[in-house]
């Protein structure tokens, strides 16, 4: 499918007025419910079930509880993800994200609002966490994304 570039008039373009966002229509292909097993990485897991089922493309959304996470932070000035550790229970209010190839190898690029148990949250880029219960709903798309490096962030991001 060709790549067509769409035209947003916005004022926080930082160099004009006018500034273009890359787009692609993609055609919805399978959609799958899940439950994640126990004492597994969370993110592992969505990356593992996308290698079984030859998923290029997808975005999901999970529900459940963690034992532990780790999240980055990226620091938009230098350009670094800072790692942040928790050894608690969390609930997982939601995982959202989406699955697409990163240094040939799929890549559940996850972000996650963890609920703790005094009703206080913290959320992030999802690194790693230790599953306790959780399910997942994952609607595959038909076509391959694939992520490049971005100048102007630094970040990974799909090539459209």
């Amino acid at each position: 499918m060709p790549t067509r570039r769409g035209r947003l008039q916005t004022f926080w373009c930082g160099h004009s007025t006018v500034c273009y966002m890359d787009y692609r229509q993609v055609e919805p292909g399978r959609e799958y419910v899940a439950r994640l097993e126990h004492g597994r990485d969370w993110r592992g897991q969505i990356e593992d079930f996308a290698a079984d089922e030859d998923i290029d493309a997808a975005f999901f959304v999970g529900l459940g509880a963690v034992q532990d996470a780790r999240l980055m932070y990226y620091d938009q000035d230098d350009q670094v993800y800072e790692p942040i550790e928790f050894d608690e229970h969390f609930e997982v209010i939601p995982a959202v994200g989406n699955v697409s190839w990163l240094d040939g190898e799929r890549f559940a690029h996850t972000h996650v609002a963890l609920g703790r148990a005094d009703g206080s949250t913290v959320s992030g880029h999802l690194d790693a966490a230790t599953t306790f219960a959780g399910e997942l709903w994952v609607r595959e798309f038909d076509t391959h994304l694939e992520r490049h490096h971005d100048e102007t962030t630094d970040l990974d991001l799909w090539e459209l």
